[in-house]
């Protein structure tokens, strides 16, 4: 089986990259929320974490050989357990997972399932099934992915400034879930250190949802 891949990225398509190691090139399916970080990286040299796996085909008569890629071990191991849910296969897994699995794990443990229902695919019964199922399994094993949990690690695990945390709250006055609004103000905090002030952090930070969304 294979565990895990080095070599250069190729290309991403939609939802694939190819790697090149040596003479091969390996076709890697991705989560959604991991295909525009790794565009950046075409040309480079990159360490992929592999799912490798037999997908049933033509009513199980055929069975075709998957890779699935991660950033690392960790993210792996939460992907095996997201995939655990009743109904959720590895391909519906792949295409719901468009926010970062930091932001996933962190609604799971937050019981936070309003931000799990804006991931596509997954609706209101499926969210309140995951956060059920999954919340105190996260909590416990996936305390680092979640960044931490609670008010004094709402962002990536570091004391939060007032004006982080004064844009926080004006998002989710606005309507944002919680768990969204942190991961907005931490995306534009790390894009711009430079911005600190709650209303440009909010302002940069819908600027950013719109383009994702």
């Amino acid at each position: 089986m294979i565990s895990s891949l080095h070599g250069e990225l190729r290309e991403v398509n939609e939802q694939v990259a190819t790697i090149q190691v040596g003479p091969i090139g390996y076709d890697v399916m991705l989560p959604a929320g991991d295909v525009g970080r790794l565009r950046l990286a075409i040309g480079q040299p990159v360490d992929l974490t592999v799912l490798h796996y037999l997908e049933s085909q033509s009513n199980g008569a055929v069975f075709r050989p998957r890779l699935i890629g991660f950033a690392n071990d960790t993210e792996r191991s939460f992907f095996e357990l997201f995939t655990s849910v009743k109904g959720i296969g590895y391909r519906k897994a792949l295409r719901a997972l468009a926010m970062p699995m930091s932001t996933v794990a962190r609604a799971i443990a937050e019981r936070d399932a309003d931000t799990l229902r804006a991931l596509p695919e997954i609706g209101k019964r499926t969210a309140e099934t995951i956060v059920l199922d999954l919340a105190e399994k996260v909590e416990q094993d996936f305390a680092a992915l979640c960044g931490g949990v609670g008010a004094d690690a709402e962002i990536e695990g570091t004391e939060v400034p007032d004006g982080a945390r004064d844009a926080i709250t004006v998002l989710v006055q606005l309507g944002e879930a919680r768990t969204i609004a942190v991961e907005l103000v931490d995306r534009v905090r790390r894009a711009d250190p430079t911005i600190t002030d709650a209303d440009a952090l909010v302002a940069a930070a819908l600027r950013l949802k719109d383009t994702v969304n």
